[in-house]
């Protein structure tokens, strides 16, 4: 489980950091600009995007969801489900956009390359990257986030270790950072609201992608965890060095080079990695919104939307993180109520469902593994367990039966096996049967948050 749970950890922090957390400008202006109360506000932000993360993956995993309007219907009433889902659309695209004028900004402060140039790149790899699965689109922003987090950390505790701790001097230089949020709560407040909604829809495909509701609670600790630590040494970093950086578009960019030129050169292609990793994550999840009815429509309509993101993204990045930023943070404070309310309120639901899911995890298991043996008391517990499930009977089989398929290709004691050579009937060797699964909240643990999906209803 914890593997899994590090792996949706790596992938959710890589989206929710993204190219304004990996190059500065987000940090500066949210928090930075605030002077010793930012501090304050990395605290608060870091709470509240924990139990958002938590909320979003365990709500994706419980509906196995696709798209984020499947969750959103499912735990709002039409109208707001409406707002949140016209919100999060806007949301996809704006950020998406905004990350092409990124991408450009990024090589034209290292490189001295054309913004036009930059962002075209940008585009090229986008549209390529999103001709593929969602399983291979994870692991790709999952792969580069690790090289951000080490380049990161390197940068900060650098700047901690030989920075001038003038502290009451840089409080007051803090004053002629640019900021458009009136002061340091509401700052945080709408930062986290910015998060969610740019993580949102790529959040709740992740969670549908998996089963196990505690480990996909467990990847939001952990990437709540990781977003803390990183976002405190960030502000940290750049309250320092803010003489330094106030002005730059990029300024961890800034940062890296003043160390070195040649680290300047790896983090320009680092920070270009988080900016594709945060442009692929919208357009992506926004292709898989617009053709949710017309799934053979995705790719020429993920086509089109990267072609006009491209064309707007000649705005400018400092402009838009500036006023586009945080008109969305309002948007995804609204987000963050529904969410965390839903969450709180279907908790004993998602706990039953949880349970659920890994006994059929571990009798779907004794029937595949050859070394165990499935009864025909196991065969009509998993039966009970798939009937009673919030999901309907052939998801919840196929998509056990693929986990348990992919866990047991892997182990390394079975290098044999192979789900497409499994005969229709297996051999087991004698094993104690388990005692039956009782699911002891299915009568009193109703939540009106998690009742509209029932399969008899």
């Amino acid at each position: 489980m914890w593997k899994r749970a590090l792996s949706i950890a790596l992938a959710f922090t890589g989206i929710i950091v993204g190219a304004g957390f990996a190059s500065g400008q987000e940090a500066l202006q949210y928090f930075v600009a605030f002077g010793y109360w930012g501090l304050a506000g990395v605290a608060v932000a870091a709470i509240l995007m924990t139990i958002s993360g938590i909320a979003l993956l365990q709500l994706g995993s419980y509906y196995q969801a696709r798209e984020h309007l499947s969750v959103l219907s499912s735990i709002s009433n039409k109208a707001v489900a409406w707002i949140l889902d016209i919100a999060t659309i806007i949301t996809l695209f704006s950020i998406g956009f905004v990350m092409f004028a990124g991408g450009g900004s990024n090589l034209e402060q290292q490189f001295g390359i054309p913004v036009w140039v930059g962002a075209l790149i940008m585009l090229v790899l986008v549209l390529i990257t999103g001709m593929l699965d969602v399983n291979k689109v994870t692991a790709v922003i999952g792969a580069i986030t690790p090289f951000v987090i080490l380049f990161i950390a390197f940068v900060t505790i650098w700047t901690l270790v030989t920075a001038d701790w003038d502290i009451a001097h840089l409080n007051n230089v803090t004053a002629n950072v640019d900021t458009t949020l009136p002061n340091w709560w509401i700052s945080a407040l709408n930062y986290i609201g910015l998060c969610v909604m740019t993580a949102v829809s790529m959040t709740i495909v992740i969670g549908g992608n998996m089963m196990d509701t505690k480990a996909a609670g467990f990847g939001g600790v952990l990437g709540g965890a990781f977003f803390l630590g990183m976002l405190l040494l960030l502000v940290l970093a750049l309250f320092l060095e803010v003489e330094l950086v106030a002005d730059d578009a990029l300024p961890v960019l800034t940062l890296i080079t003043n160390i070195h030129p040649w680290l300047g050169y790896a983090m320009a292609i680092v920070v270009f990695g988080m900016i594709f990793n945060t442009a692929i994550g919208m357009f992506y999840a926004l292709g898989k919104r617009l053709t949710r009815k017309r799934r053979h429509l995705y790719r020429p309509v993920f086509i089109a939307a990267c072609l006009i993101g491209f064309v707007l993204s000649f705005v400018g990045f400092e402009s838009l993180v500036a006023y586009l930023y945080p008109l969305l943070g309002y948007m995804g404070v609204f987000m963050i109520i529904v969410l965390s309310v839903a969450w709180l309120r279907g908790g004993q639901k998602l706990r039953s469902e949880g349970r659920r899911r890994a006994r059929a995890f571990a009798l779907t298991e004794r029937k595949y593994d050859p070394r165990l043996r499935f009864s025909k008391r196991n065969e009509r517990e998993l039966a009970k367990l798939t009937a009673s499930s919030n999901i309907e009977d052939k998801d919840f089989t196929e998509n056990i039966e693929d986990e348990v398929h992919h866990k047991l290709e892997e182990d390394e004691s079975l290098p044999d096996y192979d789900r497409d050579d499994l005969p229709n009937t297996v051999a087991y060797v004698t094993h104690t049967d388990p005692v039956p699964y009782e699911d002891k909240d299915d009568e009193s643990g109703s939540s009106a948050a998690l009742d509209t999906d029932d399969k008899d209803k």
